[in-house]
């Protein structure tokens, strides 16, 4: 029988990233489960002022919460002009939470009189594990490029339509989703804790 894990989001687009990424390191070990399965939920308050704050939370809350071991991360887009901001504020950076166009439209704007050169940024990941007995585990990794002048590609989600990875000649929006998770800060994060994931929910029996 293959290990149930909730995973704490909403978001279609990480809970199919998350679940491509774990049938390919553990494939039939684990049963994900999306937020979607517990509607009576609430949102978890990410007051936190580290990644690794909100992702721990998130997890040891929807934990605690369902009686599963729960899988949280929280990323953001960080750009070197912007003081590393938006951050931890990536997802509310316009005002409403997950409004992609409005928070892409607002950097693109902060950036206007940014030349080229200038435009560095990398996505930061922390995925966070944590189990009811109280263990945990986190991982952080980092995806590097740059922020173009408009947005392109029609794939992913959030920022990805106006960020170039280091490297490449296209957006992150115009990448399959295979080429994304192989190199993205949520794939390599996942890739990272997995082994841990595998581990801890073996010994729970």
């Amino acid at each position: 029988m293959p290990h149930q894990l909730l995973l704490a989001t909403r978001n279609k687009g990480k809970i199919e990233e998350f679940r491509r990424i774990l049938d390919a390191i553990a494939p039939g070990q684990i049963e994900l489960l999306g937020l979607d399965k517990f509607p009576d939920l609430h949102d978890v308050v990410e007051d936190g002022e580290t990644f690794q704050e909100n992702a721990l939370k998130k997890a040891r809350e929807m934990s605690l919460a369902t009686g599963l071991p729960a899988i949280a991360d929280d990323s953001g887009l960080c750009v070197d002009a912007l003081n590393g901001d938006p951050g931890i504020f990536s997802a509310r950076w316009a005002g409403s939470h997950g409004d992609d166009q409005a928070n892409t439209a607002k950097v693109l704007t902060q950036l206007r009189d940014v030349p080229d050169e200038k435009r560095s940024a990398h996505f930061t990941c922390v995925a966070a594990l944590y189990l009811p007995d109280g263990r945990s585990h986190t991982e952080e990794a980092h995806f590097e490029g740059w922020i173009l002048r408009a947005p392109i590609g029609e794939q992913g989600f959030g920022y990805d339509p106006i960020f170039r990875p280091e490297g490449y000649e296209i957006s992150s929006a115009q990448m399959s989703a295979e080429e994304k998770d192989a190199i993205s800060h949520r794939g390599k994060s996942l890739r990272a804790i997995a082994p841990h994931v595998i581990g801890l929910l073996t010994s729970l029996g």
